[in-house]
């Protein structure tokens, strides 16, 4: 056995940047692992922190329990060999694991729970969980205590900084993500410049904007170039969800004066930012403004793409996503795989950037927002690349339960998923389901409605609903759920169904004011 890894206070920072080097290329046999011998022994560790800037977070309702979307990943213990350690800040309802359990098909529920380590913090507070996992050093040794051979393990997190890297040093294992330093490569500004060295077409704009007249100079020149042009999108480098982006209407006059007038009437993703607050956070971590793209038909479709450690970019998934909000640009939830018109330009684009990331070292999941528009039905649609998340995102899971059920793939030929039966599978996913109906429902009392109306995934017909966040519903009134049938009208036709048969069993004995759902 290797000998323990020292903890922060022995390390100087070059120092743990050395050794996240010398850990890196086990991380391309467990890759291997991963992808082509199921039957092998390994540990995957888990981590499913949002470390994030903490003052968006906030504006998530229940963002606490989105630490329970990556569950999904209990697919890896399908292999009887394969351990798993799973960290959260709060516990998780035992009925949620048996929930997660029953779809293991060919593994009895009890190996494979044998299997997995579960841990939590027993933390509430608003940080990120790696923050909270970072100051329990008998916590960082309990997981190392449930990896059996950290030659064979590996760090799975939602997103990568230094404080995932710092982890990853003291568990003494590599890091499945993105290395922090390159981190810059998925901020808006750095998004628009791997764009235009891949080769692909973006919305007129500006990048690496620091201040409020930087902001409001772009905005001049933009009307410069696009005389026409009626609004501008202003976002933050860092944000996420469209919840860092904001409208900004251009005023008939004309000029610098008008346009610093009309920053004040900026329209938000969320309706308690205010002018002030949102350009000291611009201040704080920069940002862009760019061209809002106007046409009578558009769409915002994003494609997920991996990077092995060999360099090889491979895409994982299309989806169109579905937004809300003020303004429309808020991530609600998405449908899978994006339609068939552009599905497979966005692929070509998406492997045309992955392939610029992957010389830049880029390793591990990533995703790319697009927008898609056209002026005619008969017209080809125009694709514009709009931003690139080096993490997981709101498309991540819901692909990770149709893989954890069908134990199918995506056809790269087609960009259509097929399952083991050789169904062509399709889906729609919200993490956004909320009503004061819902409230005070228990995990229990969800699954109970799911099961009962018989809505509940089938694996002999492959189709049916699954729900997650289920820990937020109690509280918050919110939990996701994601519909996965065999054709787009019969995911639409379940999806609906679903939403009624919750509204109508939820709102049994509750006064008319909670019966309104806010999002779907």
């Amino acid at each position: 056995m290797e000998p323990r890894p020292p903890f922060p206070w022995q390390l100087t920072p070059e120092q743990e940047i050395a050794e996240f080097e010398r850990l890196k290329p086990r991380l391309q046999h467990m890759w291997q692992t991963l992808l082509f011998r199921d039957e092998e022994a390994y540990t995957s560790v888990v981590v499913p922190s949002l470390t994030l800037e903490q003052s968006e977070l906030r504006k998530i309702a229940g963002v606490s329990f989105y630490e329970e979307r990556l569950l999904f990943l209990l697919i890896r213990l399908r292999n009887p060999r394969a351990r798993m350690v799973y960290v959260t800040s709060q516990p998780v309802h035992p009925m949620i694991l048996d929930y997660y359990f029953q779809f293991l098909q060919g593994i009895p529920a009890s190996h494979a729970r044998s299997r997995l380590t579960l841990l939590c913090a027993y933390d509430a507070s608003p940080r990120s969980l790696t923050e909270k996992i970072l100051e329990r050093p008998r916590l960082i040794e309990r997981i190392r205590d449930g990896i059996q051979d950290p030659s064979r393990a590996y760090l799975t997190v939602f997103n990568s900084t230094v404080r995932e890297r710092q982890l990853a040093v003291l568990l003494g294992i590599p890091m499945n993500g993105v290395d922090p330093m390159l981190n810059d490569l998925g901020t808006k500004s750095g998004s628009r410049k791997v764009f235009r060295e891949a080769g692909v077409e973006l919305p007129a704009g500006y990048e690496d904007l620091k201040t409020r007249k930087e902001v409001e100079k772009a905005l001049v020149e933009l009307k410069r170039e696009r005389p026409s042009m009626k609004r501008a999108v202003v976002k933050l480098n860092d944000s996420f969800s469209g919840e860092g982006n904001a409208i900004f209407r251009y005023p008939e006059a004309g000029g610098p004066k008008s346009v610093s007038e009309g920053i004040e009437k900026l329209e938000f993703s969320v309706a308690t930012e205010t002018v002030p607050t949102y350009m000291e956070k611009y201040e704080s971590m920069g940002g862009i403004v760019e061209e809002f793209l106007e046409a009578p038909e558009k769409q915002s479709p994003s494609a997920q793409l991996r990077v092995s450690p060999q360099g090889e970019v491979v895409v994982i998934s299309t989806h169109d996503q579905i937004l809300g909000g003020p303004s429309g640009q808020v991530f609600l939830g998405c449908s899978f795989p994006a339609h068939d018109d552009y599905r497979m330009p966005i692929t070509d684009a998406g492997l045309a950037i992955g392939h610029v990331l992957a010389e830049k070292g880029v390793v591990s999941r990533f995703g790319i927002d697009f927008l898609v528009t056209r002026n005619e039905p008969e017209e080809r649609w125009k694709i514009h690349a709009l931003e690139i998340n080096l993490r997981m995102g709101g498309t991540t899971h819901p692909y990770l339960a149709l893989q954890f059920l069908t134990g199918g793939q995506l056809d790269p030929r087609t960009g259509r998923f097929l399952s083991l039966s050789g169904h062509a599978k399709y889906y729609r996913a919200t993490d956004n389901l909320f009503s004061e109906m819902y409230r005070g429902l228990l995990p229990e009392d969800l699954i109970e409605l799911l099961t009962n109306n018989r809505l509940h995934y089938s694996h002999g017909s492959e189709s049916g609903v699954l729900f997650h966040l289920i820990g937020a519903v109690s509280q918050f009134g919110k939990f996701g759920m994601t519909a996965i049938a065999n054709s787009r009208a019969e995911v639409d036709d379940l999806y609906g169904r679903a939403l009624e048969t919750l509204d109508k069993e939820a709102s049994k004995g509750r006064p008319p004011s909670t019966l309104k759902r806010a999002t779907s």
